[in-house]
């Protein structure tokens, strides 16, 4: 009885002092439970592997020299619900050929609860599209190795300098905009 006792205090006081912030595990379950964001659904939006030299291009498996076209856009669906469109494009040349073409759109529905307004476009662009990534990245490395190629894997994108350049572009592009609207002669 007494050893039922001496378990249920230690039990009873692990939990009180993990109720009062002592725990780093508990501080990290607290945290995990305030995150303002969450994935609702993702899929692929849109898919194209093309293949144009097959069988000749696969005969003698040149290493293809690759490019990679990234881009990120994201549209609201509903109330603090957001559509994010991670865009991918491969294309793998072997001098001027074209040995392989890959395209992929991949989204994910995105809730944000309690985002202040100022946040919420850097948080779908960069967070939404670093977590898909990684899913987008295995469809591209399956299609590329099911075409006859080696799997092709993506390095690793920095989403913050993406959203960077982005913004950078859009502001530039108001601004001329702006300056092209503007009468002749007013100074």
């Amino acid at each position: 009885m007494s050893d039922d006792k001496a378990d249920g205090a230690g039990t009873g006081d692990a939990a009180a002092a993990g109720m009062a912030g002592g725990g780093a595990a508990d501080q990290a379950q607290r945290r995990f439970q305030t995150l303002p964001m969450s994935i609702l659904a993702q899929y692929i939006k849109d898919f194209s592997f093309e293949n144009p030299g097959a069988p000749g291009s696969l005969r003698g498996q040149t290493n293809p020299k690759v490019g990679i076209e990234v881009s990120v856009t994201s549209r609201p669906v509903g109330e603090a619900v957001f559509e994010v469109v991670l865009s991918l494009r491969a294309d793998g040349k072997d001098g001027e050929t074209t040995v392989f073409l890959v395209e992929l759109s991949y989204a994910g529905v995105i809730s944000l609860q309690g985002v202040p307004a100022e946040h919420v476009q850097p948080i779908l662009m960069i967070e939404g599209p670093r977590l898909l990534f990684p899913f987008a990245r295995a469809i591209i490395a399956s299609a590329t190795r099911d075409g006859g190629y080696p799997p092709l894997m993506l390095n690793p994108i920095d989403f913050v300098s993406l959203y960077r350049r982005q913004a950078n572009d859009q502001a530039a592009q108001a601004s001329d905009q702006m300056a092209a609207a503007e009468p002749a002669g007013t100074a």
